[in-house]
């Protein structure tokens, strides 16, 4: 574990026992109420006034600073997933098939440690800081999208966002520069063709038939549509058609995902799955109907923030602890945020025995010990930004 300057064995086991209160009553995206109205307790218990304009179950803080030049946003997510937990923990999930299983609750006890900190060292703090515990991280349509509208962004200088990181070493903390996570959009296609007798194929338009070409031509939207400097994904997740041996379905329906790095290969692949769907089927007399389902935007971790925050990570944890990773094809919609304003979305790493298993796996669990390297990192986000 890193040595933290700021924070004391006292601020840790306050947040270790506020994220095990969090991991045993975890709520899914946009049901976060209860969770909700823990984290405003807690905020009125620090004196820490709120901003309630904005949509529940988000939470927005407003902690002002002794000199307000600047304003700095800091945000943890509070969702959980549906996933029932396999962990045999004192703290467990109480809630059947409901689980905290990306870390999400530690995000959300780490920047209410750090509003605590703030509360009782107000005479430190010379930026303003909002203070962003965010709704609905983990579905579409997207907390912080949401909140980006809202406005949570007016007045912002800079906002900084952390990640505890199982793929990442227990003390390291990193972040790729520039694109850092892919955009996730969805789609559903159903393929109207014309049924028949599995003998007779040529009195009938085969759905499954157009469907494989359909398959094939959409990875030439990444071998010879997307620049081969860029990187994307096009992956298929489901293929339903028919029932019977011999009897040629009359529909058939595929969905799967696109990722990409940059808004305009995004966008790339958004139009040419529709034009192909749509084009390729009517050339088999079929009826493309295709589906967009809108998801996450790409990440751009901005240079002059990430310069900023190395040099933060080495002056206060020693400089063999950052590393500069590659960008992940994952998702994360703090990606709206830096759509907006200057900021990065940082890594802290917590890999260990304790924390072997991937993110999304029922049995992840978060090791502690990452938990006061991060609220260091983002008090000293604030303070120096």
């Amino acid at each position: 574990m890193l040595t933290a300057a700021l924070v004391d064995s006292q601020l840790k086991d306050w947040a270790i026992e506020q994220r095990r209160h969090l991991h045993r009553h975890p709520e899914l995206s946009g049901q976060e109420y209860n969770t909700a109205a823990y984290v405003k307790e807690k905020l009125a218990e620090f004196g820490i006034p709120l901003e309630p304009q904005f949509s529940p179950p988000s939470v927005v803080a407003f902690f002002k600073g002794t000199e307000g030049a600047k304003t700095i946003a800091l945000r943890a997510d509070m969702d959980a997933l549906p996933i029932t937990e396999e962990n045999d923990a004192p703290y467990q999930s109480t809630v059947p098939g409901v689980m905290h299983a990306c870390g999400h609750d530690g995000h959300t006890a780490i920047l209410l440690s750090v509003s605590k900190w703030m509360s009782e060292n107000p005479h430190l703090v010379k930026n303003n800081i909002r203070l962003i515990f965010q709704s609905s991280e983990e579905a579409s349509p997207s907390g912080a999208q949401q909140l980006v509208q809202e406005g949570v962004l007016d007045g912002v200088d800079a906002i900084y966002g952390i990640h505890l990181m199982s793929g990442l070493e227990l003390g390291k903390i990193g972040f790729a520069v520039g694109p850092s996570r892919a955009s996730c959009n969805d789609f559903d296609i159903r393929i109207e063709g014309v049924g028949g007798h599995g003998g007779q194929p040529q009195n009938a338009v085969d759905p499954i038939y157009v469907a494989s070409h359909l398959i094939q031509a959409f990875q030439s939207i990444i071998s010879r549509n997307l620049h081969p400097h860029e990187a994307g994904v096009i992956s298929f997740g489901g293929l339903q058609a028919g029932n019977s041996y011999n009897v040629i379905p009359s529909e058939a329906r595929l969905k799967g995902t696109m990722r990409a790095m940059t808004y305009e290969a995004a966008e790339l692949l958004k139009t040419k799955t529709q034009q192909l769907t749509e084009m390729l089927c009517a050339s088999f007399g079929a009826k493309g109907h295709y589906e967009f389902i809108e998801g996450t935007i790409p990440l751009y971790n901005h240079p002059e923030a990430c310069e900023f925050a190395q040099g933060i990570i080495e002056k206060t944890f020693g400089p063999d602890v950052f590393v500069l990773q590659e960008p992940s094809t994952g998702a994360e919609d703090f990606s709206y945020y830096l759509k907006e304003k200057t900021g990065a979305f940082i890594d802290v790493g917590m890999k260990s025995e304790k924390s072997q298993y991937p993110h999304h796996h029922p049995r992840f669990d978060i090791d502690e010990d990452a938990i006061p390297t991060a609220i260091e990192l983002m008090i000293q986000l604030a303070l120096n930004a």
